[in-house]
C-alpha cells in the first residue's frame, strides 16, 4: 500500500480558506456572508452610505427665520398679485364641442356651478331614492320586443286640403276638438321618473285693501314661517269692486316658492303632519291638475294653523288673521295621471273623477 503524502492529507483535512493557494490573490466583486461575521475580514457596512442626503434640510440660521415674515411682506405690497396665477377660472361660456377650452361639467369642483354636497338627505328624498323611483318605474314599464314597430303616430297638426287656392302656404290647423296641443308623453326610462320639481305657496289675502296692511304681515309670516323662505308680495291685476280691490294700486297677495331641502321638509311635514290631522278631508279632487303635471289645491286658514311652526307660537299670531293659501305641486311629469301617481306614492290621497 503506498504511503500517502503528508501535504496531500492534510490539503484535504484543514479548511479550504487556509490551504495556500498558487494563484494571485485577485480581489472578489462576490461577498460571503462568512466573510462578513468575521472579525477584521471586511468593514463597517454602513461606511459605504453616505453622511448626507438630499432629502435632508441644512440648518437655517437663527436670524433668517426671524426675518421671515409672509404677513408683513404681504402687507408691503403695492399692487396685488394677478389672481390667475395660483387658481384655475374655467371658461364662462360653452361655445362648442370643438372648442379648445370648455367648462367643466356641473359635477366638478373646478365648475363655476359647482354646489358641495348633499351632505345629508332629508327623509322624503331618501324615501324617494330609494322607494319610489324604483316602484314608479316598475309599474310604468313598457315591454318592447325585439322587433316591434309602433303604429304610426296621426298629425297632431293638421294640413289644408288644396281645394282652394287660398290654402297654399298657410299655416297648419290645430287638432280636432280644441285649440290646445297637450305634451307628448314619453315612455318613462330611469332617465325621466317624474319627480317633485318645486313647490309654490301663494295666498290671497283681501282685507289688506280694505282693513290695513298687518293682514298682509300677518300672512307673511306665517308663510314665511312654515315655508322657511321669504316671501314676495304682490299687487292686484285685476279689479274686485265688492273687495274693494283695484288694479295695480293694493299689495294683496304673498308667495314663497321653495326649492331644495326647503321643498322636501315642506312636503314632509304637509303629509306625514297636516293633512292627517285635517278632519273629514277627502284629499285632493282629481280634476286639480293643469294637464302638464302640476297640481294645486288648497288649504284653510285652520289647516294651516296645524303646521308645527304656527302650532308652537300660535299665541303670537291673532287667529282670525292666519291666512288660507293655495299650494301648487310642480313636477317633471307631463302628463296628470303620472302626477297623482308620484303624488300618491307620497301618501298624498287622491278622490273624485280623474282628468287626465
Amino acid at each position: 500500500m503506498a504511503v500517502r503524502e503528508p501535504s496531500r492529507y492534510l490539503a484535504k483535512a484543514l479548511p479550504r480558506a487556509l490551504v495556500p493557494s498558487s494563484r494571485l490573490p485577485w480581489p472578489s466583486p462576490r461577498r460571503n456572508a462568512s466573510d462578513q461575521g468575521a472579525a477584521g475580514s471586511s468593514p463597517d457596512p454602513f461606511d459605504e452610505l453616505e453622511s448626507s442626503s438630499s432629502l435632508m434640510s441644512a440648518t437655517v440660521p437663527e436670524e433668517v427665520v426671524k426675518s421671515y415674515d409672509p404677513i408683513a411682506r404681504a402687507r408691503s405690497r403695492k399692487t396685488e398679485l394677478p389672481p390667475s396665477r395660483y387658481q384655475f377660472r374655467s371658461p364662462k361660456y360653452y361655445r362648442g364641442p370643438l372648442h379648445p377650452h370648455r367648462p367643466p361639467p356641473p359635477s366638478d369642483p373646478a365648475s363655476r356651478q359647482f354646489v358641495p354636497g348633499p351632505f345629508t338627505l332629508p327623509r322624503v328624498q331618501q324615501t324617494y331614492d330609494s322607494t319610489i323611483a324604483q316602484d314608479i318605474l316598475t309599474l310604468c314599464y313598457v315591454h318592447r320586443p325585439p322587433g316591434f314597430e309602433p303604429p304610426p303616430r296621426p298629425e297632431r297638426l293638421r294640413k289644408w286640403d288644396d281645394s282652394s287656392p287660398y290654402h297654399k302656404n298657410r299655416p297648419l290647423r290645430g287638432p280636432r276638438g280644441g285649440d290646445v296641443l297637450r305634451l307628448l308623453r314619453k315612455p318613462i326610462t330611469f332617465r325621466n321618473i317624474p319627480k317633485v320639481e318645486r313647490i309654490t305657496i301663494h295666498s290671497y289675502v283681501k282685507q289688506a285693501a280694505t282693513e290695513g296692511s298687518h293682514w298682509l304681515h300677518v300672512a307673511g309670516m306665517a308663510v314665511q314661517a312654515i315655508s322657511n323662505v321669504r316671501v314676495e308680495t304682490f299687487k292686484s291685476k285685476s279689479s274686485v269692486a265688492p273687495w274693494g280691490i283695484a288694479p295695480g294700486r293694493d299689495t294683496v297677495a304673498v308667495k314663497a316658492e321653495l326649492k331644495g331641502e326647503n321643498m322636501q321638509h315642506f312636503l314632509g311635514k304637509l303629509v306625514e303632519v297636516v293633512m292627517p290631522k285635517i278632519k273629514e278631508w277627502k284629499g285632493i279632487k282629481g280634476s286639480s291638475g293643469d294637464s302638464s303635471g302640476n297640481i294645486t289645491f288648497g288649504l284653510t286658514p285652520e289647516a294651516v294653523a296645524m303646521f308645527p311652526e304656527i302650532e308652537v307660537n300660535y299665541d303670537m299670531y291673532p287667529p282670525e288673521m292666519i291666512p288660507g293659501c293655495h299650494i301648487t305641486l310642480h313636477t317633471t311629469a307631463t302628463t296628470d295621471k303620472d302626477a297623482r301617481l308620484l303624488l300618491s306614492a307620497f301618501g298624498i290621497p287622491f278622490y273624485g273623477k280623474f282628468v287626465n
